[in-house]
């Protein structure tokens, strides 16, 4: 499922993909591994909930997998409910062709308000974030972290220019600085500028602080869409 990103695919500028062991060592490997079990304990009947929710909706898959870019350039596919419509290209090119305000949108900031391809329920899940619930799995596979930078795309990583080498020195995280802090609310440059601080920065009280934060976020459901 995990395979390398080289250099020639990426066109990453002057970033050197070869770092020392993952942000925070051992100590946050470890807390995520104890984290992400005892949350997957506790969220099963949740988890149960949301996946029969999602099937009887529309019949489609409870699951959705999408390439992301992980630690040291090398690509998972990031777990989530699944959220919208099974021909979500289509709608979206559809809806593009009939909205150039809505590409604009899109390519300023990869986020649709309106998106066409969310169904009912993926409205809801998304609204509160429960949607990502299925990234604790990515943990356990030391994919991602509880805490780190959000998840991005190929063409995402190329927007962040120098910044990039932040990015790719941690695992992406279910939560972050950027979560915590208006999420769709903040430009993408302060979403960039949030990465490089969270690694600039590290620590397991900032982990933790960010983790006590995200309740009330995902509660106030601000700048999730």
């Amino acid at each position: 499922m995990s395979d390398s990103v080289k250099s020639t695919d990426l066109s990453y500028s002057q970033i050197d993909t070869d770092f020392d062991p993952a942000l925070g060592g051992f100590l946050k490997r470890g807390f995520d591994i104890a984290g992400a079990l005892a949350g997957l304990i506790a969220l099963s009947p949740l988890f149960l909930l949301i996946a029969l929710l999602v099937r009887l909706s529309d019949g489609g898959s409870v699951f959705y997998g999408h390439r992301r870019i992980g630690r040291g350039g090398s690509i998972f596919h990031c777990l989530k409910f699944r959220t919208m419509v099974p021909d979500g290209d289509g709608v979206l090119a559809s809806y593009f062709a009939a909205n150039p305000d809505a590409r604009a949108e899109w390519e300023a900031t990869r986020k649709l308000k309106d998106d066409p391809r969310v169904t009912r329920v993926g409205a809801v899940l998304r609204k509160l974030s429960l949607d990502e619930l299925p990234q604790i799995i990515n943990i356990l596979q030391g994919h991602m972290s509880i805490v780190g930078p959000r998840p991005v795309v190929h063409d995402e990583l190329e927007n962040y220019g120098n910044a990039a080498v932040f990015y790719l020195k941690s695992r992406p995280g279910l939560t972050g600085l950027w979560q915590v802090s208006g999420r769709n609310d903040v430009s993408y440059d302060s979403r960039v500028e949030f990465d490089r601080h969270y690694v600039e920065n590290w620590s397991l009280k900032l982990d933790l602080h960010i983790i006590i934060k995200t309740v009330p976020a995902v509660c106030m459901a601000r700048g999730s869409y």
